[in-house]
């Protein structure tokens, strides 16, 4: 695979509104390879970048229901077929005294099935990243808003996207460098 010489370009914005604006322009522009980072959570940005939805509830849910299945097959079997006593006259397959294990062993598997899906998704762990290049990227933590269009957008053309960049009335249009541990 041919390694693209940049990341991508980035825009430094000093608002959230000026950046929801931005992405609502890139993304009807054409751009799909874009990506947003701010100090604060914005609720329309990823209606503004246009990013699909997931299927993590639903690995979720269907690891929630496994941990459910396999809570009550583990009790049911312990009961019925490996060590059946009968005390007080109860029949083995009593599933009401079922319920506090089958409940647990449904958000265990749920609850980790979120966090490793939500990993997966993500991408973690990944502690280095080509934006960190950017020199004034750390005001992404503290009061600034980024707009990056990566270089595997098949609308990228460096000149042209950097044009384009520049007439959003950004801060800043930075080059975002590979680095040496991409």
């Amino acid at each position: 695979m041919e390694r693209t010489p940049i990341h991508g370009l980035m825009a430094e914005f000093t608002s959230p509104d000026e950046l929801l604006t931005a992405a609502r322009e890139t993304t009807a522009r054409g751009f799909r390879d874009v990506d947003a980072y701010t100090p604060i959570p914005i609720e329309e940005l990823s209606e503004a970048l246009r990013i699909k939805n997931t299927r993590l509830p639903l690995f979720v849910l269907c690891m929630g229901i496994l941990g459910c299945a396999t809570g009550f097959f583990m009790q049911w079997f312990a009961s019925t077929i490996h060590y059946p006593l009968n005390i007080g006259g109860r029949p083995l397959n009593s599933w009401p005294m079922f319920i506090p294990i089958t409940f647990e062993l449904t958000i265990l598997f749920a609850a980790t099935a979120a966090v490793v899906g939500m990993m997966f998704r993500n991408g973690l762990p990944r502690p280095y990243h080509p934006v960190f290049n950017v020199p004034r990227f750390e005001l992404a933590s503290q009061d600034r808003f980024f707009l990056c269009i990566e270089a595997i957008d098949p609308m990228f053309d460096r000149s042209e996207t950097e044009r384009f960049l520049k007439s959003l009335n950004p801060h800043e249009v930075t080059v975002v460098e590979h680095g040496d541990m991409d």
